[in-house]
């Protein structure tokens, strides 16, 4: 009881918020404080016209050849070059008169939060309520004006069919972790947490072969357009190179520390690029099996790694939230791109446009970026899930596959979705391995393969 006897009342209390109030506020307020603070007002008045001639002169004033052409128009809207700068149009003019206007609408409505018995309120609030209608129905025109124009400037998106399930592969042992389309689209390759790699018919969705060699799960695959080989990765460390004319390996990528997620292949030169759980992406030489580099700077797992002919001519993405854009001439980063707030899982290049997206988990978890200085260009917002996979076809639609099994197909341009699905585990299968976790387009793009954690591989195409 003596300890809350020497608490203070509660008009102690605001009464001295309300004067804390009015100390901040005293510009709003009629207090004469210019000679305690030693305020200048006529040097405030010229220092805002010289501002107002800085920003408004070059807009106001033509040169003399342009104001010829403008015509007796031109000659009444603006000034010729020899006006003093000093000098402020009627236009100019009534948009400062509009702003002082809007500033005492502003305060009137500060004044009124005081009690009404606080002193020192303007005299002129009152004059300053009459112009309030006036000034919000200039500034409700001024946004009307601006929704219009961004309406007008905003990219409109393209028309897409609808997709739907076409076909559902059964076959793997364990979750179906990537995919590969042949270059020819004859068939495509699949691995798994079975440690096989499956070659499939992509006419009729039978099997045409199983690859055994790997002695963990398989996590990357990647086919040559230019050889007949094809690559995997997987959790083993191991880097195999499969010569699909004799359907054996033919050479073994020592260097990784941990497991190996992801790999790429270059499109016009005789490298591979692999990344993985040591935190690194590593270059070869296809052939001689030497290292080219090792692209170090990552600080988490590098989860996804994507090749283009072009500059950027590497990019990855990591579980340390960040995108990274190489130099491989110099093995070094030109870029690093900090925009995600959790890891990115997945990569998708455009394969006519100049740009890639990234896909990560949490909110705005899908970006795309320009090539090749890596400029942000827009997010895909709306698949608030963990995005395990993205593709993008030659059309401009955009694929992201999500941990919960979630679908969303996207317009690339826009960054607008136009349909959202989920994926339906097969029957015997529980309902949490509805996820998917690889996805690529074929050579045309008019089908969608898809590894899921029931074990199948889906193909979608356009209705």
């Amino acid at each position: 009881m003596a300890a809350s006897s020497q608490l203070p009342s509660l008009n102690e209390l605001i009464n001295k918020n309300l004067k804390r109030g009015r100390e901040l506020f005293y510009a709003d307020l009629d207090l004469d404080l210019s000679a305690e603070t030693g305020v200048n007002e006529a040097g405030n008045k010229a220092k805002l016209a010289s501002k107002i001639a800085d920003e408004y002169t070059a807009a106001q004033n033509l040169p003399p050849s342009l104001a010829a052409q403008a015509g007796p128009r031109g000659k009444k809207t603006r000034k010729a070059d020899g006006a003093e700068a000093g000098e402020v149009s009627q236009p100019t003019q009534r948009a400062i008169e509009g702003s002082t206007q809007q500033d005492a609408h502003d305060s009137l409505i500060l004044h009124k939060s005081f009690p009404k018995g606080a002193s020192g309120v303007r005299s002129g609030s009152e004059s300053a309520s009459m112009s309030a209608p006036s000034t919000s129905a200039s500034t409700t025109r001024l946004s009307q004006q601006l929704i219009n124009l961004k309406t007008q400037t905003q990219a409109k998106p393209d028309y897409h069919p609808q997709w739907k399930l076409m076909r559902v592969i059964s076959g793997h042992l364990g979750w179906v972790r990537c995919a590969a389309v042949e270059p020819d689209n004859n068939w495509f390759a699949t691995g798994a947490g079975d440690r096989v790699i499956k070659i499939w018919d992509m006419a009729s969705g039978e099997l045409k072969l199983s690859l055994t060699g790997h002695i963990s799960t398989v996590r990357g695959l990647a086919i040559s357009n230019r050889h007949p080989y094809l690559f995997s990765c997987g959790e083993d460390k191991l880097v195999k190179c499969w010569d699909l004319e004799a359907n054996k390996v033919i050479r073994h990528y020592h260097g990784h520390l941990s497991g190996v997620y992801s790999m790429a292949v270059h499109p016009t030169l005789d490298l591979l690029v692999t990344s993985g759980r040591d935190s690194v992406a590593r270059v070869w030489d296809m052939r001689t099996k030497a290292p080219v580099h090792v692209l170090a700077g990552h600080k988490g797992t590098v989860g996804c790694v994507a090749t283009q002919d072009s500059d950027p001519q590497i990019i990855t993405g990591s579980m340390d939230s960040t995108v990274k854009l190489w130099d491989l001439a110099a093995g070094k980063a030109m870029t690093t791109l900090t925009h995600h707030k959790k890891s990115v899982r997945s990569l998708a290049v455009h394969p006519t446009e100049y740009s890639f997206a990234s896909g990560s988990a949490g909110g705005n978890n899908i970006k795309k970026w320009k090539c090749p200085e890596g400029q942000f260009v827009h997010n895909f917002s709306g698949h608030d899930s963990i995005i395990n996979s993205l593709a993008v076809n030659p059309d401009g639609v955009l694929f992201s596959g999500a941990d919960n099994g979630s679908m969303t197909f996207w317009d690339y341009k826009t960054g607008l979705p136009f349909q959202s699905m989920s994926d339906i585990p097969q029957p015997g299968s529980l309902d949490a391995e509805a996820g998917i976790f690889c996805s690529t387009f074929d050579q045309t793009g008019s089908r969608l393969i898809t590894g899921c954690a029931d074990k199948t591989i889906k193909m979608y195409k356009e209705v």
